[in-house]
């Protein structure tokens, strides 16, 4: 058998080059080395919670939540007042001590308060019954979302929340860590024990950064700086209420490396002409991705910062970006005085948080990606960039200006 030629070898390396260089991560001045080039990365220890599995008590307690919806159905209609939409379809549920509400998250907010946020938000969204103009980007406000649950079948919508309470009993774990470790809330005695999807190897996932640093977390215990997911990767909306679905899909792009439509992502979100809810990004991240890993962000659950400081906040943050490798669902209202590249202010709003960074003296800065290109529908306004580095404080602010003040991490 003859030899292969100088020539022919060369070509062959070259190839073999030219094959492998997609899966290369790039550098530069964004990524810092630090970008995964896909969410298919190498598995980590546990740094969260897993999904856990729904205990009686957990069923117990969605089956009394829906009976109560099962009682209300009747007189619930698009046609009744916010306070009794509110009342009747933003009902909570208790899981190991941990509050639940339909629409709005884990929250530290009694039953009573949720409602009656809920209910004054979508009267502000109403003057009269017609709808008050706002420039929007296609977060769902409470009016749309309650007219829209109102609206569905008594048995249809009963499904839909008993499936919302079962992710979210099943997830009540990662709460618990996350309010813990940068909260200081105390561990429930046998939480380990109940709760084997906390654990890695037997050991408490908690201790990730907890022990490291003898008590909960912050921002000094972190990285400067975190930046997940390519720049290259993102995309403007194509239509102005599709915030959600093109944050979707930059966020599922993150994970496979491939691109797929907006309108795809649109009918997997039920999004309409009003927008989309937190409640199914985060639903729609933990069924058709694999960021809901163990080995990275554990479930997807929406959350209520209403009563975290800010440095609470970027401690969230940083947490979900260094540990868990994972983007997290930014959800503001935008307004100018928070986003000074608006040309007017506008509606609630999704961005896809990808990294931050830190330096002594110098406030924190954050990266997202900005699905919001107000040019690409009025030419005469100013162009957004896809990739954003900000003040974190201003999007903390714009997150507690939300009259939802929830997050999806």
């Amino acid at each position: 058998m003859s030899r292969p030629r100088p020539r022919t070898l060369a070509l062959g390396a070259l190839a073999l080059i030219l094959c492998a260089t997609p899966f290369v991560p790039r550098g530069g001045d964004d990524d810092n080395g630090a970008i995964t080039p896909s969410g298919q990365a190498a598995a980590r220890p546990a740094a969260t919670a897993g999904f856990g599995t729904l205990t009686p008590e957990a069923q117990a307690e969605i089956d009394r939540v829906l009976a109560q919806g099962a009682s209300v159905s009747a007189s619930t209609s698009a046609r009744r007042s916010p306070e009794a939409l509110a009342a009747g379809l933003a009902r909570c549920a208790e899981f190991e001590g941990q509050r639940y509400c339909l629409g709005s998250g884990w929250t530290q907010d009694t039953p009573a308060e949720v409602q009656a946020r809920v209910a004054a938000s979508a009267r502000a969204a109403t003057t009269t019954g017609r709808r008050v103009p706002v420039e929007q980007t296609g977060d769902l406000d409470a009016a749309a979302l309650l007219e829209r649950t109102a609206a569905l079948p008594a048995a249809e919508r009963a499904e839909l929340e008993r499936a919302e309470l079962t992710m979210a009993a099943r997830s009540v774990a990662k709460v618990w860590l996350l309010r813990h470790e940068i909260q200081g809330e105390p561990l429930p005695d046998g939480f380990l024990e109940r709760h084997p999807e906390a654990q890695a190897d037997g050991t408490p996932a908690t201790t990730a950064r907890t022990a490291a640093v003898g008590r909960q977390s912050g921002p000094a215990d972190y990285p400067e700086k975190a930046v997940i997911m390519r720049p290259g990767r993102v995309s403007s909306q194509n239509r102005t209420y599709w915030c959600g679905p093109t944050s979707m899909q930059m966020i599922a792009w993150g994970w496979t490396g491939t691109k797929s439509s907006q309108g795809g992502w649109a009918r997997k979100l039920g999004t309409t002409t009003s927008g989309s809810s937190i409640w199914d990004m985060v639903r729609v991240t933990n069924e058709s991705t694999g960021w809901d890993r163990k080995s990275h962000a554990g479930p997807y659950v929406v959350l209520d910062i209403g009563d975290w400081s800010y440095r609470e906040w970027k401690t969230l943050l940083m947490r979900h970006l260094a540990d868990y490798r994972a983007p997290v669902v930014l959800h503001p209202i935008l307004l100018e005085r928070f986003y000074p590249y608006l040309d007017d202010d506008a509606s609630g709003h999704f961005q896809v948080g990808r990294g931050y960074t830190r330096r002594p003296g110098k406030p924190v800065k954050i990266s997202y990606f900005e699905p919001w290109n107000q040019q690409r529908f009025d030419p005469s306004e100013p162009y957004i960039e896809r990739v954003q580095w900000r003040a974190a404080y201003k999007s903390y602010r714009g997150n507690l200006a939300h009259h939802q003040h929830n997050i999806g991490v």
